[in-house]
């Protein structure tokens, strides 16, 4: 996996620890977050991105991301205190296994790549 999801999904494990042990000292508090981030590498092709909400029990959210094979790969989800965890995923596109491209450029660097990171939490 690359460096920025295994960050992100620490960071998301995290806010769940921080919201659970949160939950057990204060039964009247009211979790709530939202976040988004997402990169956009021409260079490398390497697309994603990802956002998800929480009020209280519920959670959804999505994330997306652009498959080694040219095709998308969406994941819809949701989840509650009663009816649990459930996703939705899609396939969008066909696959595709171009040959590979060769660069004159010499080692790394060369592209103009773009990524965010939102995070807002509501206590």
């Amino acid at each position: 996996m690359n460096q920025l999801i295994l960050n992100v999904f620490a960071l998301l494990v995290s806010f769940a620890i921080i919201g659970i042990a949160h939950e057990h000292d204060d039964h009247h508090s009211h979790a709530a977050y939202k976040f988004d981030y997402g990169v956009k590498d021409p260079h490398t092709g390497d697309m994603k991105q990802q956002w998800e909400t929480r009020d209280g029990h519920n959670v959804k959210g999505a994330y997306e991301l652009k498959e080694a094979d040219g095709t998308k790969r969406v994941v819809e989800y949701h989840a509650d205190k009663h009816g649990g965890f459930h996703a939705h995923v899609k396939r969008i596109g066909h696959a595709d296994h171009p040959a590979p491209k060769h660069h004159g450029h010499g080692g790394h660097g060369h592209g103009h790549a773009s990524s965010y990171a939102n995070v807002h939490l509501h206590h």
